[in-house]
């Protein structure tokens, strides 16, 4: 492991080390223990062989016993405190990544498929600390019992202990042959478990679509395509991390029977007695047999390794930009109005989606927000929440640059409503309250009231306390629209943005849409992204995008009378009746 993993595996266990002290030497009797229980076999056996002090010899067997359940007691205490850090550690450093996770802008989400983020922010942290320590009991526990172990051979007989020792420094031989291998395969199959997990996640958030097309076969082909790849890798994870075992088996067994010959000869030349021979052979034993299935432990520690060090690159993840101010406190007071100026933006990698569009929304006045599929309207709605920077101009709220303004500041004071509105597992009260947690009732109730959902949630038997099920499929479009509605009208900000909100309803649910919309919108600054034309009959003032431009603006009644027009073709073809001088607007 390079030093900088060291270093972070140290920084992490710190604050708990008075309990790793303790760890550690809880594992000093579990090992040592086991060099006693051997060292008691030779005057047992000389005892017995000999006929000497047969009392004596009666009673070591149950000292035998007595040391191996005090040798339990301590494995016990020695799993408890390890498996405390281990974990107290793994949960430290959830809640870590967690944070980091909020951290992180919309383009790190953009990038990144939800198997990899539950891999990094989530699997890893218990693979990596939880793992290690457990590893690290079990070497610390093998690391004292050899030294002691190898303390009893010496003093039985340092030239059985030479031929048993470098027997141990060999086997440790192919470990070292098949490690590299074993780390890069470890990885490999973790990475393929988060494309496993994305691609569940995907059935699981597309099942109706799965169902509607008729799709199981193509899903039954891919997640075969899936298993097949893991399959392929485990099997050589399990082929590179497994041989080395055998062939420690084998190094161990010639050891052992070298003993086994040359100790045979000094026992019959008398240069030692039997005890010490049934001594060295029980400790002798006892340090080959953990040494021999080191080979089936050590791809659980790669693995381990492997999830340190993403752990580790995890928590030093940045987002793209930098928010000014780590403690946003209030919701700004707009006293002018908002601009765009030479706004031009592209998402990472791919061509410009906007390019120098320039207006301005007076304080209090509302801007319709209309074009095609792709020309850029909703990014102009993600760059006023600086969910993106801009990579060009600026935006400006009475002259102040948004990334000057802290960026908790900014959303405070945007109350948003999106063309698909997320709501969390839990109950409508819940939802409503994410705009303003700290609301009375009565706010809740008016909240209620202005997005028109006192009728339905009346009729429902809990009330606001209904489940909405995950991502709210226990409801309609119109309901979960209006509940994202009542959220944004409890938030009470002073500019709102409407993000298509009504494009993906029927006509009676985008009428009881529409009416609340007018309740949420009451003497606020507002941006309206419109599918359907009908939605901005009201605005101050309108901009058409097409290709990432500013192709016209005006007000609604302005641009209607210009039949050749953009905006009056979008109109003829929004009523069924048929499918640029680009300017810096003044609504």
């Amino acid at each position: 492991m390079e030093n900088g993993l060291w270093s972070f595996l140290w920084r992490r266990l710190r604050p708990h080390r008075w309990m790793v002290i303790l760890g550690i030497f809880l594992t000093i009797p579990v090992g040592s223990m086991d060099a006693a229980i051997a060292a008691f076999l030779g005057p047992c056996v000389d005892q017995i062989a000999l006929g000497r002090d047969l009392h004596f010899s009666a009673r070591l067997p149950f000292l035998i016993v007595l040391f191996t359940v005090i040798q339990g007691g301590f494995i016990f205490f020695s799993a408890y405190v390890n498996g405390w850090v281990g974990n107290r550690v793994t949960y430290d450093t959830k809640k870590q990544l967690f944070h980091r996770l909020l951290a992180m802008d919309t383009d790190y989400f953009d990038h990144s498929d939800s198997g990899t983020v539950l891999l990094l922010f989530s699997t890893d942290a218990a693979t990596a600390f939880s793992g290690l320590m457990n590893h690290m009991r079990f070497f610390l526990t093998r690391f004292f019992s050899s030294i002691s172990l190898a303390v009893v051979l010496l003093y039985t007989s340092w030239w059985l202990a030479l031929v048993a020792l470098g027997t141990v420094a060999v086997a440790f031989y192919p470990l070292r042959l098949v490690r590299k291998k074993v780390h890069d395969l470890s990885r490999k199959s973790q990475f393929d478990g988060a494309k496993e997990a994305s691609f569940y996640n995907e059935h699981h958030a597309g099942n109706r679509t799965v169902a509607a097309y008729n799709l199981q076969g193509r899903q039954k082909k891919c997640h075969s395509s899936l298993a097949d790849e893991m399959f392929r890798t485990s099997m050589r994870l399990v082929r590179h991390s497994n041989w080395p075992s055998p062939a420690m088996h084998a190094i161990v067994a010639v050891g052992l029977a070298g003993v086994l010959m040359l100790g045979g000869v000094l026992v019959s030349r008398g240069v030692m007695g039997g005890g010490n021979f049934a001594t060295f052979i029980a400790a002798l034993l006892l340090l080959y047999t953990p040494i021999k299935g080191l080979g089936g432990n050590f791809s659980a520690i790669q693995g381990a390794i492997v999830a340190a060090e993403r752990v580790r690159k995890t928590l030093q993840l940045q987002p793209r930009f930098q928010d000014v101010s780590p403690a946003p406190e209030k919701t700004l007071t707009i006293r002018e109005g908002i601009r765009f100026e030479s706004v031009t933006f592209a998402y990472r990698g791919q061509a410009a989606v906007l390019n120098g569009v320039d207006f301005f929304v007076p304080v209090g006045k509302s801007i319709g927000i209309v074009g095609h599929s792709g020309s850029g309207k909703s990014t102009l709605a993600h760059l006023l929440l600086r969910l993106y920077d801009v990579t060009g101009g600026r935006i400006t709220i009475d002259g102040r640059d948004l990334r000057e303004i802290s960026i908790g500041d900014l959303r405070r004071s945007i109350a948003i409503v999106f063309q698909d509105n997320f709501l969390f597992s839990g109950t409508i009260r819940d939802n409503i309250l994410l705009g303003n947690g700290g609301a009375t009732d009565g706010e809740l109730r008016c909240a209620v009231r202005a997005a028109l959902l006192e009728e339905f949630i009346d009729s429902l038997p809990k009330g606001l306390d209904t489940e909405v099920g995950e991502r709210g499929t226990l409801l309609s479009g119109g309901q979960k629209q209006r509940i994202a509605i009542a959220r944004a009208i409890l938030k009470n900000a002073p500019i709102v943005v409407l993000d298509e909100a009504t494009s993906a309803l029927d006509n009676r649910s985008e009428s009881l849409v529409q009416r609340a919309l007018e309740n949420l919108t009451d003497n606020k600054t507002v941006f309206t992204i419109a599918h359907r034309l009908s939605t901005i009959a009201r605005v101050s003032g309108v901009v058409v995008l097409e290709n990432g431009k500013i192709i016209e603006a005006g007000t609604p009644g302005e641009l209607l009378r210009r039949p050749s027009g953009a905006y009056a073709k979008l109109q003829a073809h929004s009523d069924g009746t048929g499918d640029a001088d680009p300017t810096a607007p003044n609504f």
